[in-house]
């Protein structure tokens, strides 16, 4: 399990991450008297909601390709290029949060994680299978 060390870390900040938003959104409503279940607010509101909700859809590709890509490649390498997903996830929101403008750093250092992940785990599989019916 030791070589899972670092894939497991990465993917516990990557929830924190989410939560963050997720508590952020919460407040946010509260801020802006936006009562539950609406999502109907003033445009500093809904950007709170908005990088919660595109966090949670990021999540959904992020986990399991970096779960794919430390088992068909490489445990250290998907530590290691994972962890810009939640660092970068976590500037996008704090920029969304100010302006929709100021989300693209973030956004543009989240993406390169799951394109990684998603086709190097594809191309790492289909080589696999490849190879044994060779």
């Amino acid at each position: 399990m030791d070589e899972l060390i670092f894939p497991g870390i990465i993917s516990a900040l990557a929830l924190l991450v989410y939560y963050y938003t997720l508590f952020e959104s919460g407040r946010a409503r509260g801020r802006y008297n936006v009562p539950a279940p609406s999502h109907d607010g003033p445009e500093d509101y809904q950007r709170y909601v908005r990088a919660h909700v595109n966090t949670l859809e990021h999540l959904a590709l992020f986990l399991p390709g970096l779960w794919l890509f430390t088992f068909a490649v490489s445990p250290l390498y998907a530590g290691l290029i994972g962890l810009l997903w939640p660092l970068g996830r976590l500037l996008y929101a704090r920029g969304y949060y100010q302006s929709s403008e100021k989300r693209m750093l973030g956004l543009l250092l989240s993406m390169p994680p799951i394109y990684i992940f998603i086709l190097g785990s594809l191309l790492a599989w289909c080589l696999e299978a490849f190879n044994h019916w060779l």
